[in-house]
């Protein structure tokens, strides 16, 4: 994030790759504890880098070239196989597809291993609801007071069919239910 970046429409140039190294994570954090909604749920740099670092978690980064741009992180573990616990965009980089691009390559990810994606949404976030619902997602749920008293984070899913019957490895995916 050395200059800043022109403002282009086109996406193609996006790359996309795991995490490489604390600097990295140490960057998104930094970028993540100042932005919302972390800031509201009063999640420091050192909260978000601690996400990051975790050895259990798959951690993405998307880059304009060389810069720095987005970060999703995915979960493969536990009764939510496929949870998406976190996607932020560089502020120079947001409106520009980015976020669409990390979450599509997140559902690829998951999709191979399992028929749902889930993530939470702070309720006070009417953007980022309408985002997920334009990608696909639906609300199954909603958390009261579960990460800071007064605020909800609403569960969302998109599927592409039941776990019983789902076949890991599938490469295509069979639309969205």
């Amino acid at each position: 994030m050395k200059r800043k970046p022109s403002r282009s429409p086109a996406t193609t140039d996006v790359r996309i790759r795991l995490l490489q190294n604390r600097d990295e994570a140490r960057v998104f954090a930094r970028m993540m504890a100042r932005s919302e909604p972390w800031l509201t749920l009063r999640r420091s740099a050192a909260d978000m880098f601690e996400l990051l670092t975790d050895p259990l978690l798959e951690v993405y980064v998307a880059l304009k070239g060389d810069l720095l741009a987005g970060v999703v992180v995915v979960n493969m573990q536990g009764a939510f196989t496929g949870y998406i616990r976190g996607l932020a965009v560089v502020p120079q980089w947001r409106n520009c597809k980015v976020g669409a691009q990390l979450l599509k390559f997140a559902e690829d990810r998951i999709f191979r291993d399992s028929p749902n994606v889930f993530l939470c949404v702070s309720g006070f976030n009417p953007r980022a609801q309408r985002f997920y619902r334009r990608l696909g997602y639906q609300r199954i749920g909603e958390l009261r007071n579960y990460v800071i008293a007064g605020a909800s984070e609403i569960l969302m899913r998109k599927t592409i069919g039941p776990k019983i019957g789902f076949k890991p490895g599938r490469s295509e995916r069979a639309g969205s239910q």
